[in-house]
């Protein structure tokens, strides 16, 4: 039996010994406005590499999500994190943050920019462009889903505690990927109408989705930062988060 585990050791050691994450900033444009994103894969690993795009918080394209994006380039991705903002904007307090969310979402600005940011994913030199993906948190998770909606030829979309969004009677007929959604079950900032309005548009769509609850589980669930106060409406939970990214990788690997 220790001969097994210390096996199992060293081969996690190798792997890490010849990862090499390399991450830069990449600048790109739409209508006029410089956007920052942030690239993350591994040198290592030769040839194109599936890409997944990911997007931010209300909060903008900060550390949270960079990491995510190192997260991902460890798995054998390359990971294109979107600046949904502009000019690589983030917000350090909730009054900002819903300014600058206030400005894209809900407007044509959120899907055009989304679409932006993947386009120029689809760019880069090491990006699979038939084997594309994109995953979004709370403001991203939205984000996503309105990418889904253009009709992108995307595989697959995973929205994390996102905020949910039904499908436009335009977008009909246009969504090609699967989704899976992975939400709290006790989040307050998605009403239970609007979670069914998104499942019945997927079953009239036949789109090939998944909705996946997590108990006793509220808003921003992967997220440390979000404190661990379920009474506030948003709170980390640890458990869930691992549980959610597992899901993710499963999914990854299906569409894959």
């Amino acid at each position: 039996m220790k001969r097994v585990v210390l096996s199992v050791v060293s081969l996690l050691f190798a792997t890490s010994a010849f990862a090499e994450i390399i991450t830069k900033e990449v600048l790109y444009s739409q209508d006029s406005v410089t956007f920052k994103g942030y690239m993350a894969y591994d040198n290592k690993i030769k040839g194109k590499k599936p890409g997944i795009l990911v997007a931010h918080e209300w909060w903008g394209l900060n550390d949270f999500s960079k990491t995510k994006a190192k997260e991902l380039a460890s798995l054998g991705y390359c990971a294109f994190a979107a600046d949904l903002y502009g000019n690589g904007k983030t917000a350090s307090d909730a009054k900002t943050a819903a300014q600058l969310a206030g400005e894209v979402r809900g407007t044509s600005r959120m899907r055009e920019r989304i679409v932006a940011g993947y386009n120029e994913m689809l760019k880069q030199e090491m990006v699979d462009s038939n084997r594309t993906a994109a995953i979004g948190f709370c403001f991203g998770g939205t984000a996503v889903l309105e990418l889904a909606y253009s009709g992108a030829e995307v595989k697959g979309i995973v929205s994390f505690h996102g905020g949910l969004i039904a499908p436009k009677p335009g977008d009909m007929g246009k969504i090609k990927a699967k989704i899976l959604i992975l939400h709290g079950a006790d989040d307050p900032n998605v009403p239970r109408d609007m979670i069914d309005r998104v499942q019945d548009s997927f079953r009239k769509e036949k789109v090939d989705w998944q909705f996946i609850f997590f108990g006793n589980t509220v808003h921003a669930f992967t997220n440390p930062a979000a404190g661990n106060d379920n009474s506030k409406g948003m709170a980390y939970n640890p458990e869930s988060a691992r549980r959610a990214w597992d899901y993710m990788k499963i999914f990854l690997h299906e569409i894959f």
